[in-house]
């Protein structure tokens, strides 16, 4: 009988009672702060993060090896199962993707590498979908199929106060060509079709956070949808978000109210409001 495993990255931000739920294997990135390096989520933490940002020190990051990756499709198939759905962040913004390939190419047992085109929860979506499949005994490509549709189905938008962190990891460059130098305009971000891009320059923290609830309600309309609100040391905001969404969109299934992993929260900065939707 076929056993589907379900693969991942940290940056997916799955809350941890998920993650047991459904049994995901979770390879996480390395989170460099100074000297020190570090598996996210076990080393290094979103908080560890946010202390080094506010002091001004050097943080980076570096994707999981082939080598990470071998090891976990190993352990998946002296586990017993049979066929790997590996999902990870958008080959736009990270080489996991590759490393994952590479890691497939020769592992026991044959492996999906599927590109979710996002990262954060917009990530995690699709990989809950995957695992939902493959709990169901589905076939790899029905688990497949669940990770492409989720991935068409789900938005991430998100603010940042300054893009200072996303300018210093290269993430940005057409959109800080859009914005130039204007220092009173506060950027809404989106990550479309894989990368992180200009959704509409406002003059105010507090215009723009209106306008980022009011996008997220008209994307998700009246239908069934799923929402996850990051943020990186701005829980208040966070939790006002929800509030308010749960309060205007009468489809909302679940919420999750997280911090964004230390990866992620390395090239958005302290002060990240961010939303991702999954239209169901």
């Amino acid at each position: 009988m076929s056993r589907v495993g379900v693969v991942t990255d940290s940056t997916a931000a799955l809350p941890a009672a998920l993650v047991e739920k459904y049994d995901v294997t979770v390879v996480p990135l390395q989170v460099v702060l100074g000297n020190r390096v570090g598996a996210e989520g076990v080393d290094v933490t979103s908080a560890d993060v946010a202390a080094a940002l506010a002091a001004r020190a050097a943080v980076s990051t570096s994707r999981p090896s082939p080598q990470a990756f071998a090891e976990a499709y190993r352990r998946l198939a002296a586990d017993g199962v049979t066929q790997i759905v590996s999902v990870h962040i958008s080959a736009g913004l990270s080489g996991t993707l590759d490393a994952a390939r590479l890691a497939a190419s020769d592992s026991p047992v044959p492996v999906s590498v599927v590109d979710s085109r996002s990262t954060a929860m917009g990530l995690g979506f699709p990989v809950l979908a995957a695992a939902e499949a493959a709990v169901g005994a589905a076939a790899v490509s029905d688990v497949v199929a669940a990770v492409e549709t989720a991935v068409q189905r789900t938005r991430v938008l998100f603010y940042v106060d300054s893009l200072d962190a996303l300018r210093r990891g290269g993430r940005i460059g057409q959109v800080a060509a859009l914005v130039g130098g204007a220092l009173m305009v506060k950027p809404l971000l989106q990550v479309n079709d894989g990368r992180i891009a200009l959704l509409e320059k406002v003059r105010t923290a507090s215009k723009a956070l209106a306008r980022l609830e009011d996008v997220a309600a008209h994307e998700a309309a009246d239908g069934p949808v799923d929402i996850a609100i990051h943020h990186l040391a701005a829980p208040q905001r966070a939790d006002a978000m929800a509030g308010r969404l749960r309060a205007r969109l009468p489809g909302v299934q679940t919420c999750h109210v997280s911090e964004v992993g230390a990866a992620v929260g390395a090239h958005v900065g302290v002060g990240l409001l961010g939303v991702v939707l999954h239209r169901r």
